[in-house]
């Protein structure tokens, strides 16, 4: 298994994986139309300052998470997503190590998450790292997101 920073060569297989979750899983229906941002990783997440890492076991994306960027130490989590039958094996957690170090280095400090309201599994890993529910109008800076049955989180280091 294998952590490393987005590379173009999976950009189908990210998409396949999320968009595979989040409506044969998840069951929350959302588009790729809806998510501009798969379409144009580098852009999205790497113009501000922000990255997205992929999970690989023998050259196949099993997970992923996304850091953007916002400004004064600001950031938000994205698209943490793990194949079903890795979910087990600590990837998730191996992600966010990466992302923690990364986020050290460009001084960030506050990380807010949304979640769909299903997700239990992953309301559960953010909520032992800290992270606490907040309203849309907790939120601290400028962010939007699908406005679908959703939970914020949001946490300050």
């Amino acid at each position: 298994m294998e952590i490393m920073t987005y590379q173009e060569k999976y950009k189908d297989q990210i998409i396949n994986l999320i968009l595979d979750i989040q409506n044969n899983e998840a069951k929350i229906n959302l588009s790729l139309d809806e998510q501009p941002d798969l379409k144009d990783i580098r852009t999205c997440y790497e113009k501000d300052g922000g990255e997205f890492w992929i999970a690989l076991e023998d050259d196949e994306v099993i997970g992923t998470l996304a850091l953007m960027n916002k400004e004064n130490g600001n950031a938000v989590l994205k698209k943490a997503f793990v194949k079903a039958e890795y979910r087990k094996n600590g990837i998730l957690s191996l992600l966010y190590d990466e992302l923690l170090k990364f986020a050290k280095e460009k001084k960030i400090h506050r990380f807010v998450f949304d979640t769909p309201s299903v997700a239990t599994d992953c309301h559960q890993f953010f909520e032992k790292r800290g992270y606490q529910k907040i309203t849309k109008e907790e939120i601290p800076f400028e962010y939007d997101f699908p406005d679908r049955d959703s939970y914020i989180y949001m946490m300050e280091r």
